[in-house]
């Protein structure tokens, strides 16, 4: 199968510009091509991996990918999507960034070159980047893209006006050194990419073979935009969003979404995704299809050992089983959950739930105690005269409460 019959059937194609041409390219050679990704942050979030993951199925199917991270775009501020400047950083935070995520998207695709755009944009003097690339960039037509024209009323800067230039010259570049022949990225930077196809028509000629390909923003079912939580972004950054938090995301996905996440996110063939869309109409209560997503993708983005930690917590904390946990998986497990700090010294029950923020008040305390409420590490208590020795459980360094069924709250002793 064709790369881009594959990208078509997982709905990974938004627009393209040149299908046939590209079609023919891909059938005839491996090509070279490349995503950029600006470091506003020192960690990827799931928002990056549809691009980047679209690089993989590339390589796997024979081609080069290259990734530009943006040191110099990054450090000007790419006005796509945005309602207002966005607030410039310094270049030591820009490093910073550049530094953890080029590690980062080396320790998960392993077949990239990584690139700075830097390297090549910090040498070029302003009369050269005027004389040698301004003048090849109509302002007219600059102003009719939408990455552009959607800011205007509210007012854009020069410094990021400039920053489609900067991008084609990204295109431009890895076209002349390394005859990147493709740029892939999300829908919101059509207008970048074509900028960067006129501006190498224009210096190398009208029959260079360059093509650019947008990927669609992803929405869910209910038509509100995918990857965000209650808390915020779904980070790549294990310190971020731990192993166990980002294969719950993918599990808790709703039967309405997950074939078409299964389709972007993971690997497998149509034929193992069609059984398991066959799944949730014959067993939905056994979220087969949920499962499959959340050991793929925690597997590509984390490794092995983290979703065996994921599944193990998950497991523990479905049985109710908390002393199976080691100390580095209790806070894994409840890195997100309220937590409160707590001496080191033995304390009453009633004044640990009160200590741990569970209850307000030690009449409320008791009574979920005597009710059957409370379990600490676990185990059920209902004696509301217990001593709770902190030292005793997980390294002397918490202790898990859990309210009810579902309700955890986590106290860390000082």
């Amino acid at each position: 199968m064709n790369i881009i019959d594959e990208l078509s059937w997982r709905g990974l194609i938004n627009q393209q510009s040149d299908e046939e041409g590209l079609r023919n390219l891909i059938d005839e050679k491996d090509i070279s091509l490349y995503c950029g990704m600006d470091p506003t942050g020192d960690s990827m979030h799931i928002g990056h991996l549809l691009p980047f993951m679209t690089l993989e199925r590339f390589a796997r199917a024979g081609h080069h990918p290259y990734v530009v991270i943006g040191g110099a775009t990054g450090s000007i501020g790419d006005p796509s999507g945005k309602k207002a400047e966005r607030p410039m950083q310094t270049m030591d935070q820009v490093n910073h960034n550049v530094e953890a995520l080029s590690n980062q998207v080396n320790n998960i695709f392993s077949d990239f070159t990584m690139v700075n755009n830097y390297d090549w944009t910090e040498p070029i003097g302003i009369l050269d980047f005027l004389r040698d690339y301004g003048k090849l960039f109509n302002v007219n037509t600059m102003l009719n893209k939408e990455i552009i024209s959607s800011r205007l009323e509210v007012g854009i800067s020069f410094t990021e006006f400039t920053y489609q230039i900067l991008q084609s010259l990204d295109f431009l570049t890895l076209y002349r050194k390394h005859n990147v022949q493709l740029q892939v990225g999300g829908g919101d930077q059509w207008g970048n990419l074509t900028a960067g196809l006129d501006l190498i028509h224009k210096a190398e000629g009208q029959d260079a073979k360059v093509y650019a390909l947008t990927i669609p923003l992803l929405l869910k079912a209910d038509g509100t935009k995918f990857g965000k939580t209650a808390g915020g972004a779904v980070w790549l950054d294990p310190k971020k969003t731990s192993p166990y938090e980002f294969y719950q995301f993918w599990f808790n996905q709703d039967d309405k979404d997950v074939v078409n996440l299964l389709k972007k996110f993971t690997f497998l063939s149509k034929e193992e995704i069609d059984e398991l869309a066959e799944s949730i109409k014959t067993a939905p209560e056994k979220r087969l299809a949920q499962r499959t997503l959340a050991q793929e993708v925690t597997k590509f983005v984390h490794g092995e050992e983290a979703l065996k930690t994921a599944e193990k917590i998950t497991d523990v904390l479905f049985s109710g089983e908390i002393q199976a946990l080691t100390t580095a998986e209790v806070a894994e497990a409840f890195h997100g959950v309220p937590s409160e700090e707590i001496a080191a010294d033995p304390i009453n029950l009633v004044d640990l739930l009160i200590a741990a923020n569970v209850d307000k008040s030690k009449r409320q305390a008791r009574e979920d105690i005597q009710n059957g409420a409370i379990r600490i590490n676990g185990e059920k208590l209902t004696d509301t005269t217990l001593e709770i020795d902190p030292k005793t459980s997980f390294d002397g360094k918490y202790i898990v409460i859990r309210r009810g069924k579902k309700k955890y709250f986590l106290a860390k002793v000082k």
